[in-house]
């Protein structure tokens, strides 16, 4: 279907929430009027694509990720004509669109799952899931021990049904895992996946990609850990093969949630005939520490070398405390185990500290994810435990404070209702009683805004070029790296200012220089040689 092009080697992707970018209809729930609306505020950013997080029909109990149909949008968000119109409103904008495809498993009300429960056991339609009997002289104990894909969770991953059959569900019990060894399942998700493409999506991004294989014997996670049995199976790859044959039709793009410790385990999924990107964890939760990033800079970029794919880079996302409020604690790194309730931020030292990120992590070569409201400059919400709605939270017993912190309403007018989200009553989330001070319409006519830097970091990304990086030398505690004959960016992470390296113009930088031309610490320059 014409020229295949490169355009996601590079690429700046935009993530979006639909349930909290924009409220079209004024019902207290972001939808894709919403998002239509707001494809000039996109386009002005200077994004090349969109990735949704999954808008289809689901009872949404885990944020849309317990799909019940494929092919249908949830009425909260809109209609099917609705997505098709705005698939095509921002490619007329010169933006693609990327969705969220949750082939793990799907939601206890889809319709395969509902056929199975009447089938009862033994029969064809169960097939297609894992049901088994339990163990126990009456069947009264699970089929076996494996842990709960939510940390912090002890919670079974096992749920007994009247008729005596246990079906898995390695996240809540409302999505019950899919049989990847049947035919049917893969046929289906294959359809799936021609349905989105023949839409003109350009790409799929692959939820828990490494968790879909189990081993058939479901045996305990105990009697050994290699082969795993349900992460990281060698089957996956026969699965995203089939998969990338039909993405090579439409010159479509896969990028893959890889979790993975193993970097040579990590890149046989990026193999040429298997998925072009996967999401880069280790950046994400790096802490903001000179070493510890440069490490994983390099370590992503050797794992991705030998199978030719392009790195992605990435601040936060819809799991992941916001990146002001993360870089402001004393603990910057991310750990799902380690988040709590009360753990207090520096907002300040956290912006100045965001801002120099965002520029680190678009001067580095390969593709850049933006979540909604990293470029408002957002912190983590705290969200009253009366309003929390994200099972993470449910399930840890309620200590864990779950993902809600960083999926609030986006503010849009600063004067306006709910911070001009839209909702003619209060949000599905609370937003802070500061949200307006965030506000794209203060943002925009603020040149020293996040918003302000974010688009113009966008606009003058091509600078750099699209050449390898190269460390230069630096004093302790700066990066300093350039990517073409003549782009530099260098990041001061030490307790002193630093002084610049010889250049002939100062392209951008995240925060003022000090009266000395230096550079204070936190804060990133791009400079052309």
């Amino acid at each position: 279907m014409g020229q295949p092009t490169a355009w996601w080697r590079s690429a700046v992707i935009y993530q979006v929430y639909v349930r909290s970018f924009a409220d079209g209809d004024g019902d207290g729930t972001g939808d894709l009027a919403g998002v239509r609306a707001g494809l000039p505020y996109l386009a002005e950013l200077g994004v090349d694509a969109l990735w949704f997080n999954p808008w289809y029909l689901s009872p949404m109990k885990d944020g849309g990720y317990d799909v019940a149909d494929y092919r249908a949008i949830d009425p909260a968000f809109g209609t099917l004509a609705e997505a098709e119109k705005l698939i095509a409103e921002a490619r007329e904008l010169g933006i693609r669109t990327v969705v969220d495809i949750v082939p793990n498993h799907v939601s206890d009300q889809h319709p395969s799952f509902r056929a199975a429960l009447e089938a009862g056991p033994g029969s064809p339609e169960r097939e297609l899931f894992h049901f088994r009997p339990g163990r126990g002289e009456h069947g009264e104990l699970p089929p076996n021990d494996w842990p709960s894909q939510f940390v912090g969770s002890a919670e079974p991953v096992w749920t007994r049904l009247p008729d005596g059959d246990w079906y898995l569900h390695l996240f809540t019990p409302e999505q019950p895992d899919l049989n990847w060894a049947h035919p049917a399942v893969r046929q289906e998700h294959e359809d799936i996946l021609r349905f989105w493409f023949e839409r003109g999506v350009a790409g799929v991004r692959i939820d828990s990609a490494a968790l879909l294989a189990k081993d058939p014997a479901l045996p305990d996670l105990a009697d050994g850990p290699d082969p795993h049995p349900f992460v990281d199976r060698d089957e996956l790859h026969d699965i995203y093969r089939s998969w990338r044959a039909i993405a090579d039709e439409y010159d479509g793009v896969f990028v893959g949630e890889v979790w993975l410790p193993d970097t040579e385990r990590f890149t046989r999924y990026l193999r040429p005939d298997e998925l072009h990107t996967a999401f880069n964890f280790s950046f994400l939760t790096c802490p903001w520490d000179p070493g510890r990033l440069r490490t994983s800079i390099d370590t992503t970029l050797a794992e991705h070398a030998p199978v030719g794919a392009p790195a992605t880079w990435v601040l936060c996302n819809h799991d992941i405390t916001r990146t002001v409020t993360r870089y402001g604690r004393t603990d910057t790194g991310f750990d799902f185990a380690a988040k709590a309730f009360g753990t207090p931020a520096d907002l300040a030292l956290g912006t100045r500290r965001a801002r120099a990120a965002a520029l680190l992590s678009l001067a580095l070569p390969g593709a850049v994810y933006v979540y909604q409201g990293e470029e408002l400059g957002l912190p983590e919400a705290d969200i009253p435990r009366d309003r929390i709605q994200d099972p993470m939270h449910f399930r840890s017993g309620g200590t864990d404070p779950g993902r809600d912190g960083c999926r609030v309403p986006l503010p849009w007018v600063a004067g306006a209702p709910y911070a001009g989200f839209g909702s003619q009553r209060e949000p599905w989330l609370p937003q802070p009683a500061d949200w307006a001070s965030y506000a794209v319409d203060r943002q925009r006519a603020d040149p020293a805004s996040m918003l302000s830097l974010y688009r113009e970091a966008i606009r003058i990304r091509p600078v750099l070029g699209d050449g390898p990086l190269t460390w230069l030398p630096a004093p302790e505690g700066v990066l300093a790296f350039a990517r073409a004959e003549r782009s530099l960016c260098v990041v001061n992470l030490a307790d002193a200012p630093a002084d610049l390296p010889a250049h002939t113009r100062l392209l951008l930088a995240s925060g003022p220089l000090d009266p000395r031309g230096r550079l204070p610490k936190d804060t990133a320059v791009w400079l052309q040689g």
